[in-house]
């Protein structure tokens, strides 16, 4: 089950990369949005165990990352991430007609959360938040000093706050991602300020999801602390799985296999 490359183009001209992985006869699709700095291809085994279990999965590299366009790991306005779901979206995952899934992880998962949120279309089926980034640890100082020179340099760029033992108890997810050269490990005070812009806008909404939508996370997450995703389940739409022990990236973690199994069951039981 080989990923097959391809490339998509949004409406304002930017190109993205974008990898399908897909069963035989696929039963859904899955559109899958990865994490700030990292990339499509890191996801390939844990995506492939999923098109394993009946999905057409396409992927891609956010704009600004990986093998996408745009300047690196910088944006001026959050709106620019939830506009590119939409349109890959529509040009893949809801246009076979077979029900979809919106599925993403951290920083992805905030942008899946406020397209769920604000009711975007094309509309998923139901979603998937892995350790989404609705809140996070950064220092109040921090976020004030980038929502100041978010305006007046945002493409300045700063270290990001990710080491790589935070993302799993197996060091060697550490080492890959650190030496990893599609990994961008510095990106804008511009970007920086649309993250947290995009936090404060969605603090007060996110009992809204009205999707039927999995939340997961790690007890042991110290990038985005487990308190941030328990709001979701004040929607009667969410269920939400804490995992004891596992840190940010629980697809990485030595349990890594049976979370992503534990999605795939969830989505059959949904489906059915």
């Amino acid at each position: 089950m080989e990923p097959a490359k391809g490339s998509f183009t949004a409406s304002d001209g930017a190109g993205f990369f974008t990898l399908t992985i897909a069963a035989e006869n696929p039963r859904y699709e899955l559109l899958h949005v990865h994490g700030v700095g990292e990339h499509s291809g890191r996801w390939i085994e844990r995506l492939t165990q999923l098109a394993a279990r009946g999905a057409r999965v396409t992927t891609f590299d956010l704009r600004g990352h990986g093998q996408s366009e745009g300047p690196r790991m910088h944006i001026d306005d959050f709106e620019d991430f939830t506009s590119d779901v939409a349109e890959i979206a529509l040009e893949t995952a809801a246009a076979s007609g077979l029900p979809w899934v919106l599925y993403g992880h951290s920083i992805g998962g905030l942008i899946s959360a406020g397209y769920l949120i604000d009711r975007r279309v094309p509309t998923p089926n139901l979603a998937v938040l892995s350790a989404p980034a609705l809140g996070d640890g950064t220092p109040a100082v921090k976020r004030a000093a980038a929502k100041i020179l978010g305006k007046i340099a945002p493409s300045m760029t700063m270290k990001t706050p990710i080491a790589g033992d935070q993302l799993s108890r197996d060091s060697k997810v550490g080492e890959a991602y650190e030496a990893d050269p599609l990994v961008q490990q510095f990106g804008s005070v511009g970007l920086g300020r649309a993250v947290f812009a995009e936090q404060a806008r969605l603090a007060s909404r996110t009992g809204e999801i009205t999707i039927p939508t999995l939340v997961i996370h790690g007890a042991d997450d110290t990038l985005v602390p487990t308190a941030a995703s328990a709001p979701l389940a004040q929607s009667v739409s969410v269920d939400r799985k804490v995992y004891p022990g596992l840190r940010h990236e629980l697809h990485f973690e030595p349990e890594g296999a049976q979370v992503i199994g534990d999605i795939a069951d969830w989505i059959d039981r949904k489906l059915s």
